[in-house]
């Protein structure tokens, strides 16, 4: 899974980055700091993959991944090039969701392109810059479509498409807040638009605000935009999160309670993308190894199996399954084969959340 960090210069774009992932990203007071796009991942913290690599004493534990990339500040004008933001819209295009940071805090020590914080205002610069991008791909799109259509009438159901697409666009509404039906959702999804992939709004706010910020005006903002767009948020301090990534988890835990901060950062943007991106996590335990796996929700058996080795899904038997909870209370996967517990899943079986998996193909 990868996350594209977008938002204007100086929101806090990299030094969230470096908080989440360590990885050490230039971070300075000025813009486009970031030219190529950092990239970091970081493992999906389960604490039901932890009790599995106890159960089975495997020798090793591996987990989820999520990959988030530190894209540069986008800027007006992105779209015609301002910022090098054709380059920078490039980099967007490439994530499967987008963390739009928004400045939630005053400094008057830290530049604001614009002046000062203004969530909703900010928020629009970006959105419009990713809206005219869209419209020079879909005015490219919608021409060629028109072209192919003398020769092939079956082409005038995507041209319409792309005509709600643009006439969408144009009243600046993002793709993703377009009334789709089944099959126009099919045609819009294959193009690609930056505007149609799913956003979750991380409100950047001051390290005292960190663990109280249900009064924040700024938060309040960032929340009705994503509201209306049907998009995630999360509400977090990159600074709080820079100095918590320093610490071990005794003082880690000692520090968040006395700010009031009940859950980090960055396991607030993983469950909210895996939310937004409709995600679910199965496991397959023994003493080699514990590891947890990311589907789509509504997956089936086949393709799970497919997620570990191409040669399981295209020789799928069948599936010993077994619910995590039936298997912790049972204590183990012996005792819940004799209370029968361990299904034997065929390729219509739908894969559920915290499924313990052992797959059986033949190739």
């Amino acid at each position: 899974m990868k996350l594209g960090i977008v938002g204007l210069p100086n929101v806090g774009k990299s030094a969230l980055f470096n908080a989440i992932t360590h990885a050490g990203a230039e971070t300075a007071n000025y813009p486009f700091c970031t030219i190529e796009p950092n990239v970091g991942v970081v493992a999906v913290p389960d604490e039901r993959l932890d009790v599995l690599h106890e159960m089975f004493r495997s020798k090793k534990i591996i987990r989820a991944t999520v990959e988030f990339y530190d894209i540069a500040g986008l800027v007006k004008g992105a779209s015609k090039g301002e910022g090098l933001g054709n380059k920078f819209l490039g980099h967007v295009r490439e994530a499967a969701a987008i963390i739009h940071t928004v400045r939630c805090f005053d400094d008057e020590k830290v530049v604001h392109v614009n002046g000062a914080p203004d969530p909703i205002a900010d928020i629009e610069v970006v959105n419009l810059e990713l809206i005219f991008s869209d419209l020079e791909l879909l005015d490219r799109r919608i021409e060629k479509t028109r072209k192919g259509l003398k020769g092939d009438k079956s082409l005038g159901k995507e041209l319409d498409v792309l005509t709600f697409l643009k006439e969408g666009l144009e009243a600046g509404k993002p793709a993703r807040a377009l009334d789709f039906n089944d099959e126009a959702f099919a045609i819009a999804k294959r193009l690609d638009l930056l505007t149609f992939k799913p956003v979750i709004y991380v409100a950047n706010v001051s390290e005292d605000a960190a663990g109280d910020f249900e009064n924040n005006a700024y938060v309040s903002a960032v929340r009705s935009v994503a509201q209306a767009e049907g998009a995630g948020t999360a509400v977090l301090s990159a600074k709080v999160e820079a100095e918590l990534a320093e610490l071990d988890e005794a003082e880690r835990a000692i520090f968040m309670e006395e700010l009031g901060i009940g859950e980090s950062g960055l396991n607030q943007l993983i469950r909210a993308s895996y939310r937004l991106l409709d995600l679910i996590s199965f496991f397959t335990a023994g003493e080699p190894e514990a590891r947890a796996w990311t589907v789509r929700r509504g997956a089936k058996a086949p393709e799970a199996a497919g997620r570990i080795h191409s040669d399981f899904e295209r020789g799928f038997i069948r599936a010993e399954t077994v619910d995590y909870a039936d298997l912790i209370s049972c204590g183990g996967l012996s005792a819940a084969r004799e209370k029968g517990l361990v299904r034997s899943e065929g390729k219509d079986y739908v894969v559920k959340d915290g499924d313990v998996m052992h797959f059986l193909f033949n190739v």
